[in-house]
């Protein structure tokens, strides 16, 4: 069992499966499911779907990571930031509201699944990491005023376009004198409605003897209460007949499976964006999973949250739907209600389905603008500004970084601020690595420890130079590291021995290699013995395979106190 739990985790909790656990699970996929019914209605808007598909990208990816997936707790379907970048896909090949449109959508969730999936079989879920999460974070902002700006359309009941903020803020002004007073007195009114339950609903309802954790679930319904009156409203007041865009009818019934339409020019020009959806809804995805797994001392496996994920994109795009990951309000909201396994989510698909066979009829009166605002106030809580003050103060090229992203992603799109967000992630992670923290050492008196002579009274003599190096020593940092003995050398000409202190060095590549050659190369020509201490045992390994220690000028010491000691012992001629 254990074994099949590696491949198909849902193994590991269904034999132990109780009444207990199951009672928990189903009160979890109630409320679930009422949050994600709006919500996904919504979401389908976003991506410029019609409504029913937000439905039917919430019933079978949810088993299908249910099955598959290590997180316990996670919520997958549709969400804000995979809708966008889904809609601005999508609308470079096909025209909204055509069948051409729906069929590339299956395939963007195809191709993205496929490739989550081929990164989780080669296990390639430590590449997630090489992702800086302050431009990540600095992406979401961004994204999140772009989907906010997006939906003013529907709630002023104009005809706009555009994927960035320059070509929404233009399309939206020209488009001002038309203007639905009673669409946008209706988005108003739920916009403040929702921000109002968020904190107001809340003290209310605990004075009606409701403990404020069954309060704070309750209020996560406040969403439904708002379809539900705005229907009332429009349908009970022809607001159809006064300009206001509803959301029309809706098909009853379960999706039907098929396979997306594998045109090679499709696949071709929806490969890089469905790529770029898989990356970001990964890393979406995995920071939920483990702030929720922390909580309960559950680990996520990085490569098995890659063929969840994987499997249940390829679910959405073969039953009619779009790009899915997790949800960050969803699984919350899901851990909060005491769901104990997946099975939550298979009981919320079943929701969604009886949703759709049966609900369907009685939401031809939501208007549109009710479905916006419920995104303008999820979005919301993504924009964090305050991440550009935090890392302004802890490390001006991370500021750059985030400010870069955000602006290139408002002014010029999502494709390419995700792109700008990945190489600026990239071009950090390089740069840090090129230029390593590397500091000269001396002896704290009274102790056998050596630290940075620039922040501590330390002893040193003229004719030894230690030289730290707080990081593995690769091709990006080598010569940076040639460049620093050879200056510190040229600043003090009475060096005879210089070490390298090794304790934070835990790898050395191929190039770092050869530049150590050329450094004891150069060090002995010029007279001075090139030594090594505290080497960990597989960089020795390394080192002593190659024939290095061979050729080594000087010796390899256990500690750097020890080498401190007999090289000054040497100097003197006698002992310290």
């Amino acid at each position: 069992m254990r074994k099949l739990g590696r491949f198909l985790p849902a193994a590991t909790w269904l034999p132990g499966y109780s009444l207990s656990v199951l009672h928990k699970d189903l009160l979890a996929a109630l409320i679930v499911t009422i949050m994600l019914i709006p919500q996904s209605l919504a979401y389908a808007l976003l991506a410029g779907l019609p409504a029913e598909v937000g439905l039917y990208a919430s019933m079978a990816p949810l088993v299908a990571y249910a099955l598959f997936g290590s997180s316990r707790t996670l919520s997958v379907g549709p969400v804000a930031v995979a809708s966008l970048m889904s809609a601005a896909a999508l609308s470079q090949v096909a025209a909204q509201n055509t069948a051409d449109y729906l069929l590339a959508a299956m395939l963007l969730a195809f191709l993205s699944g496929l490739f989550l999936l081929l990164l989780g079989i080669l296990r390639l879920g430590f590449l997630a990491n090489f992702l800086s999460h302050p431009v990540i974070s600095g992406f979401i902002t961004a994204s999140g005023i772009l989907i906010a700006f997006s939906q003013l359309k529907h709630l002023m009941g104009v005809t706009a376009h555009g994927d960035n903020l320059p070509e929404l803020a233009e399309s939206m002004f020209a488009g001002l004198a038309q203007t639905n007073v009673y669409s946008l007195l209706i988005g108003f009114a739920v916009v403040l409605f929702l921000f109002w339950s968020r904190k107001g609903a809340v003290s209310l309802l605990q004075r009606f003897s409701l403990s404020k954790n069954a309060a704070a679930l309750l209020v996560k319904a406040a969403p439904v209460v708002g379809v539900i009156a705005t229907i009332l409203l429009a349908s009970g007041f022809g607001l159809e007949g006064k300009g206001v865009k509803l959301v029309g009818e809706i098909p009853s019934g379960l999706p039907q499976f098929m396979w997306p339409n594998f045109s090679l020019e499709l696949v071709r020009q929806l490969a890089v964006p469905a790529i770029m959806i898989s990356i970001i809804g990964y890393v979406e995805s995995i920071s939920v999973g483990k702030t929720l797994g922390a909580k309960r001392r559950q680990k996520i496996d990085l490569n098995q949250e890659l063929i969840g994920l994987g499997s249940a994109n390829i679910a959405s795009g073969v039953s009619g739907g779009f790009p899915v990951t997790g949800g960050f309000s969803r699984s919350v909201v899901n851990f909060d209600a005491g769901a104990e396994t997946q099975m939550a989510s298979i009981f919320t698909a079943v929701g969604i389905a009886l949703a759709a066979m049966f609900l369907t009829p009685f939401l031809y009166y939501l208007p549109k603008a009710t479905l916006a605002a419920t995104i303008i106030v999820a979005v919301l809580s993504l924009v964090d500004f305050s991440i550009l003050k935090k890392t302004w103060h802890y490390s001006p090229s991370d500021f750059f970084a985030v400010l870069t992203t955000i602006v290139v992603t408002l002014l010029f799109g999502v494709e390419i601020g995700v792109s700008c967000g990945v190489l600026a992630s990239i071009v950090l992670f390089l740069y840090r690595t090129s230029k390593p923290h590397i500091a000269e050492v001396g002896l704290v008196e009274g102790t056998e420890h050596f630290r940075n002579i620039q922040r501590h009274q330390v002893r040193t003599l003229p004719q030894i130079l230690t030289i730290r190096v707080d990081e593995s020593l690769m091709f990006s940092n080598a010569a940076f590291l040639e460049e620093r003995i050879y200056g510190d050398i040229a600043a003090t000409p009475e060096v005879r021995h210089v070490i390298l202190m090794c304790s934070a060095i835990n790898e050395i590549d191929w190039s770092a290699l050869e530049s150590l050659e050329a450094i004891n190369e150069q060090l002995q020509a010029s007279g001075i013995c090139f030594h090594l201490s505290e080497v960990k045992g597989p960089v020795m390994d390394s080192l002593a395979r190659c024939g290095f220690l061979d050729e080594l000028s000087g010796k390899v010491y256990f500690t750097q106190y020890q080498a401190f000691t007999a090289l000054r012992e040497q100097l003197d001629g006698c002992p310290p």
